[in-house]
């Protein structure tokens, strides 16, 4: 299946007094029309530095030191800004963390919509926008959509909120839509509310999604692959069954075990010992080597790269595959 975005080989770093810090290395990844793909993660791995390099949005002094995006081919690193600003929006669209600090408290609802969609579309008039901004609170299964153009953030839920973002996300039908963390602060009900709403605009749409979370068992019930990252970098990725089913990298294992299970009654929960180390602090070779189980010497030298170690699954650990490890 062609990939509608790419990313290949993207490095981003932070210049410091100590030299050069990369919160992003070395990541590939790709998704095509229609698809979603998972990245999870602990906090610190760098998923959502990856999302805004993808989006030229690092804030300084980071910078995109190397790699490429593609949309389609064309390479969005290389585009102007003023080229850039153009995509934003009309063809990659991003929903960030937390709806109550993206939007404006001191603006409405509705002028926040129609304020995105006039930069796509500078000939329409206001109340054409303001037309297709109630179109767009419908979309999201916003009640009253009129009314409640009218109204400010604080004046909304949380999940409401939520809504206003993929609606002004979607305002001008993005080709790709990056969600970062979008259910985070919500309820189980209203997670669940928002996730069936994502899955329905992209049947609608034909979108492709990249959906940044640690959750796994959101993972799980959206993605159609998962990349798993650690450190800055891509340690895992395959079809979302495999990673679940068949995982090959301790890290992977360890997030997996640390997930409560209806039919299981361990007493305490599995952890993974110790925290993703800062990236100004890296070990040598493996970056999870410190805490893992099957580590050996030679992973405190060795850099592992991703290499195929089952059809459509790879892995960065010069252990694998996991029934190697286990036996051993």
């Amino acid at each position: 299946m062609t990939s509608l975005l790419e990313i290949e080989g993207l490095r981003t770093v932070f210049r410091t007094h100590g030299g050069e810090v990369a919160a992003v290395d070395g990541v590939s990844l790709a998704v095509a029309r229609g698809k979603t793909l998972g990245i999870v993660g602990e906090s610190g791995c760098g998923k959502s530095m990856l999302s805004l390099s993808v989006m030229r949005l690092v804030p300084q002094p980071g910078t995109v030191a190397a790699g490429r995006v593609l949309l389609e081919g064309k390479d969005l690193l290389t585009l102007s800004d003023a080229e850039m600003r153009q995509v934003r929006g009309r063809r990659i669209a991003m929903i960030f963390q937390e709806p109550m600090t993206s939007l404006n408290p001191v603006f409405t609802i509705g002028s926040q919509i129609v304020e995105a969609m006039r930069a796509h579309d500078k000939g329409a008039t206001h109340a054409d926008l303001r037309k297709r901004a109630i179109a767009a609170l419908d979309r999201v299964r916003i009640p009253a959509a009129e009314r409640r153009l009218d109204e400010y953030p604080h004046q909304m839920s949380g999940g409401m909120r939520q809504r206003v973002m993929i609606a002004m996300a979607l305002a001008c039908s993005p080709d790709v839509l990056i969600a970062d963390e979008p259910t985070t602060a919500l309820d189980v009900t209203v997670q669940a509310q928002i996730l069936d709403l994502l899955r329905d605009l992209q049947g609608q749409t034909g979108m492709a999604i990249i959906l940044i979370t640690h959750d796994l068992g959101v993972v799980a019930e959206m993605a159609d692959e998962v990349a798993v990252m650690y450190a800055g970098r891509v340690v895992e990725k395959a079809a979302t069954s495999a990673i679940f089913d068949d995982p090959q990298h301790p890290y992977t294992l360890g997030l997996l075990g640390s997930i409560p299970r209806v039919e299981e009654t361990r007493e305490r929960l599995l952890a993974i010992e110790g925290a993703v180390p800062p990236p100004f602090q890296l070990p040598t070779g493996c970056r999870f080597h410190p805490r893992c189980v099957f580590a050996t010497g030679a992973c405190q030298v060795d850099v592992p790269s991703l290499r195929v170690v089952a059809a459509g699954h790879e892995a960065a650990c010069i252990n694998a595959p996991v029934e190697a490890m286990v036996a051993a």
